[in-house]
């Protein structure tokens, strides 16, 4: 699938998908707390195993993201109503 076809696709979920929608304002969240944690000249304990955490929580969501991606990737092209994502 082209780069911008997966661009649409995530609009497209980001609208219909609820699952996708939630998973991505965590991925979000997350990514901006990071964003907090870098900006730090320094690293306490707690918040270096607070980062590794984080990272890697963010990394499952991306993963749960694109196995959604790639199950509506692999369907027919039709187009997506509130049924069809209900039962999906």
């Amino acid at each position: 699938m082209q780069t911008e076809n997966v661009q649409e696709l995530k609009e497209l979920l980001l609208k219909t998908d609820e699952e996708f929608r939630q998973l991505a304002h965590q991925h979000h969240e997350l990514d901006d707390r990071l964003h907090e944690l870098s900006g730090k000249a320094y690293l306490s304990d707690p918040e270096q195993l607070e980062e590794v955490t984080l990272k890697k929580r963010k990394l499952h969501l991306k993963d749960r993201m694109e196995d959604i991606l790639r199950r509506h990737r692999s369907e027919p092209s039709v187009p997506m109503t509130r049924g069809a994502a209900i039962m999906h």
